[in-house]
């Protein structure tokens, strides 16, 4: 199975189009934040999200738990997913679904240990992706993606077995441990930042070289 490739925290269009060029199946456009790494306004977003040509995907990353707000935000940046980062109430999802049927949704959870596995499971059928993350949101500045930390694979390989819908992993993936990543939790995708950024740009030879990795793998 071919391994999907979404390059994330892409801030203008000349990095949408290298990362394009070098065959990302998907950009990530990070929204408002706490913290992280990549973050833009709303309007910067849409407009990157509106020069992408299909079938190239883009997800909004938005750290928002209010329905409505995650509601408004999908309408002004018009991705092809939302990729939520924070915990939400249910009631969330089935408001999108219910004014947005065309939108993917991708729910995070951050791998903190053994416990991910039933959070993993529990939300799976709720949702059309998940994504596997190392962030730490009870931090007292919430991390929440982008952080450049690997998690165990091993428990996020045991997510991938126990749940029906595809699973990217990210946190802390580089060219040089993409492959072993791939070859260890077996997942849908794989979704990285910080690891393809030089002086916080994207790094083409970091990205040719992550490609490469990932088809190799």
């Amino acid at each position: 199975m071919r391994i999907r490739v979404k390059v994330c925290c892409i801030t203008d269009p000349a990095a949408a189009a290298l990362a394009i060029r070098h065959g990302a199946d998907a950009l990530g456009l990070v929204g408002p934040m706490p913290s992280g790494t990549g973050i833009i306004d709303l309007a910067t977003a849409a407009a990157i999200a509106g020069g992408v040509p299909p079938p190239v995907a883009t997800f909004l990353l938005s750290s928002a738990t209010a329905s409505e707000e995650l509601l408004a935000q999908c309408r002004q940046v018009a991705p092809t997913a939302l990729q939520i980062v924070d915990a939400v109430d249910p009631c969330a999802y089935a408001l999108l679904r219910r004014e947005l049927p065309a939108l993917r949704i991708v729910q995070v959870v951050h791998v903190t240990g053994e416990r991910t596995i039933g959070e993993a499971a529990a939300l799976a059928g709720q949702v059309d992706a998940l994504l596997l993350d190392s962030g730490v949101p009870d931090a007292p500045v919430r991390l929440l993606g982008g952080t450049g930390r690997v998690h165990d694979w091993t428990i996020s390989r045991r997510i991938v077995d126990a749940v029906p819908v595809p699973v990217f992993l990210a946190g802390g993936l580089t060219p040089d441990n993409v492959a072993a990543a791939i070859r260890t939790v077996r997942p849908f995708g794989v979704d990285l930042c910080t690891g393809l950024r030089t002086a916080g740009r994207l790094d083409e030879h970091k990205l040719a070289a992550f490609m490469r990795a990932v088809a190799g793998a």
